[in-house]
């Protein structure tokens, strides 16, 4: 193409300033450059035309190939397919049960943590008394050996305290564990599950378990109740809170006159029902209904009443065993310590 250009340049010239070049040889340079680009024209197709003839046995044994798949081969690519995505929603069940118990370790550090720093606290307290108490008379020293026992009772104490919470804390994950594997993807997506303080929160919506403003529990909770059942049943050192609660809808009704009836009301179908079907003992069982004065969502969206319409399955050690542990607190007797 550089050839070219220069001497079409050249002829240019030529017929622009040479005394011989007429007008007959101006046209025959303009008929030579016609020439050359219809030339390089036909080239450029011959080359494309080559390059299709190349590629057309490529496209055959493409089509070739697409084609010769059978039915069977593609009812055996569609079944490993659907394998596939069950073992991808597996996972993902599996995936949310390791963040609810990376959540409750989480948890569980964070006030193990706080207790070490209290801990600390509490022996550089005792530490500082041990060190002024040193400085004292020989009854001082006396004063000493009862202040050094009381220390080491207060610490076999709250290392009792720290193992019963751990034992507490252990036996709510496998708690929360066992319950969320027991229980489908629709079933979860109606529930929420949290660890609070030591106490296992079970937040149903009331969907899962009633009609529209009524408290008789619908054939549809039958399933679920007898999962949660199970679950009670299996931890008998726990005791059990229903709570019913509503949103700020007034209602009234022959025998339901506001939202404070409709939450008791739901609260004792379900404590009712735990023990009439599926044999809780009724001693660890209480019914309670807080009404629409415990939301946990505004009232002024719909989405909000729908969180507030739940009824809350408290599940809390019993409380006599924590009495058990106040008992065997040591006695402080710093106080006939004489300095």
């Amino acid at each position: 193409m550089n050839r070219i250009a220069v001497f079409v340049e050249k002829m240019l010239y030529i017929c622009k300033f040479g005394k011989r070049a007429g007008r007959f040889g101006q046209e025959k340079i303009e008929n030579k450059i016609i020439e050359t680009n219809i030339f390089y024209y036909t080239l450029n197709n011959i080359r494309f035309m080559k390059y299709l003839f190349r590629s057309l046995p490529v496209l055959a044994a493409c089509i070739m190939f697409t084609s010769c798949m059978t039915k069977k081969q593609f009812a055996a690519m569609e079944t490993e397919y659907n394998a596939l995505k069950k073992d991808y929603q597996q996972c993902q069940l599996q995936l949310t049960e390791c963040r609810t118990r990376s959540s409750s370790l989480d948890e569980r550090l964070t006030e193990a943590q706080k207790n070490n720093d209290q801990l600390r606290s509490d022996l550089a307290k005792m530490q500082r008394s041990l060190n002024m108490s040193l400085n004292q008379s020989s009854q001082g020293n006396v004063n000493i050996a009862k202040l050094v026992d009381e220390i080491n009772s207060s610490n076999r104490f709250i290392q009792h305290l720290v193992q019963a919470k751990n034992q507490s804390d252990s036996l709510n994950m496998v708690m929360i564990t066992n319950l969320t594997r027991s229980l489908t993807r629709e079933e979860m997506q109606g529930m929420d599950i949290q660890v609070l303080k030591g106490v296992v929160y079970i937040s149903l919506d009331d969907r899962m378990l009633y009609r529209s403003g009524d408290y008789q529990i619908g054939d549809q909770a039958g399933q679920i109740l007898a999962k949660i059942a199970k679950i009670i049943l299996d931890y008998k050192d726990y005791d059990v809170l229903v709570e019913g609660n509503t949103d700020t809808d007034p209602i009234s009704r022959p025998n339901i006159r506001n939202n404070w009836d409709l939450s008791a009301l739901r609260g004792s179908s379900v404590v009712q029902a735990l023990q009439n079907n599926y044999g809780v003992s009724p001693q660890r069982l209480t019914a309670a209904g807080r009404g629409e004065y415990n939301p946990i969502a505004s009232n002024d969206t719909s989405e909000g009443k729908t969180r507030n319409r739940r009824t809350q399955i408290i599940v809390t050690p019993k409380l006599d065993q924590f009495m058990e542990l106040i008992d065997q607190a040591p006695q402080n007797t710093s106080d006939t310590v004489n300095y």
